[in-house]
């Protein structure tokens, strides 16, 4: 018997970078058991490029990679979540929609990398770093045996892989 893969949803306000960041890691790491997605509520329309160059040089797919609304997954005939993390303080703080399936949610909140204004060194080593933190979020997150632990537990441990290194702890749990 296979089990189906769980859908992860990463919320940003412009899903541009650090929500970005998180679909492809998962993409990647999680391939197999996780189908990775992500959207924003005011959306960029277009990706940071720092952001694909970073995980492009880490071995971390780009490809389809775009900006987009998350009333793409609100839709009726959208992809129903297991999970919405919320990556990025100003999402957190925003009403979100309704989400079918009742999700178990989290704010993983880090530091915008897109708000380094000194040169491309400094823009690099910003998304570089928020590149390392999310990983390290999500590879806490695919390492919990998310098929056989119960809900409460569960939604508990993946509210502590929010408050890793590099938490940026603007906005309180909202999940």
């Amino acid at each position: 018997m296979s089990i189906q893969p769980f859908s992860v949803l990463f919320l940003c306000t412009g899903n541009s970078a650090r929500s970005i960041l998180a679909e492809s890691i998962l993409r990647k790491d999680g391939a197999g058991r996780f189908n990775a997605f992500s959207a924003g509520s005011r959306p960029k329309g277009e990706v940071n490029p720092m952001a694909l160059e970073v995980l492009a040089e880490f071995g971390y797919p780009t490809d389809g990679m775009r900006s987009k609304s998350w009333d793409e997954f609100a839709a009726p005939d959208a992809p129903v979540m297991d999970f919405v993390f919320t990556v990025c303080d100003q999402a957190a703080g925003e009403a979100c929609p309704i989400w079918p399936g009742q999700p178990i949610s989290a704010h993983w909140g880090i530091e915008d990398p897109s708000h380094e204004v000194r040169d491309d060194i400094w823009k690099r080593a910003a998304f570089t770093q928020a590149f390392r933190y999310m990983k390290n979020r999500i590879s806490a997150f695919i390492a919990l045996p998310v098929e056989s632990l119960e809900r409460i537990r569960l939604a508990a441990k993946v509210k502590e892989i929010g408050h890793l290194e590099g938490a940026s702890f603007r906005t309180p749990d909202r999940a």
